[in-house]
């Protein structure tokens, strides 16, 4: 166990800051990572996943959690980056914890991505025909409208929101981001299932 905890700790450290070989500093390749995890649904589950995360490190970029169809267990998603080798050790690692039920990499998988987003835009001037024409291009909703402030909500994938908040920022001040992180589920036939 000891000897898996340094493998880990020297795996991230030379993913964050690269490593050398024959004198030549290499960066670690990084991929985006979705991992689903099935956790017992009870308290101080979701702070140990996030100090395994924590203790070693890694950044995690959003993580989402709330209970499924079965009280007892809930969903956890979580976004970061990290090698291949380094994201199987640390999906080992969370597997030996004792309130997870099941977890998989969702990454390599074929799978539907979403993310909820809502924001805070406030328009110069009285024209907000641009805003709304963006909105309908991106299929997002006009929430509230208010004395030159609009609420908008917009579902889809991470890099549809970015590309939201792009082309919104161009012609309007964003005042809030509130994103959910991205929630992911298989197509098909379900792959995480209590086992």
């Amino acid at each position: 166990m000891k000897n898996s905890c340094i493998a880990i700790v020297v795996a991230l450290s030379q993913h964050s800051r690269g490593y050398r070989t024959g004198g030549a500093l290499k960066l670690a390749d990084t991929v985006r990572h979705i991992v689903s995890i099935l956790l017992q649904n009870e308290a101080g589950a979701l702070a140990r996943v996030a100090n395994l995360f924590s203790t070693r490190g890694y950044n995690i970029e959003s993580l989402n959690v709330a209970p499924t169809h079965d009280d007892t267990v809930s969903r956890l998603t979580l976004v970061t980056n990290g090698s291949e080798t380094v994201m199987d050790q640390i999906i080992k690692q969370l597997g030996k914890l004792v309130d997870v039920v099941n977890i998989i990499d969702m990454t390599d998988d074929d799978h539907i991505e979403r993310e909820l987003a809502l924001f805070k835009i406030q328009m110069p001037g009285d024209d907000w025909e641009p805003l709304a024409r963006t909105a309908r291009e991106f299929g997002a909703t006009v929430l509230d409208d208010r004395a030159g402030h609009f609420t908008v909500e917009l579902t889809g994938g991470s890099g549809e929101i970015d590309r939201f908040v792009a082309a919104i920022s161009a012609r309007a001040q964003m005042l809030t981001v509130v994103r959910s992180g991205a929630m992911a589920v298989a197509r098909g036939a379900p792959i995480l299932t209590p086992t």
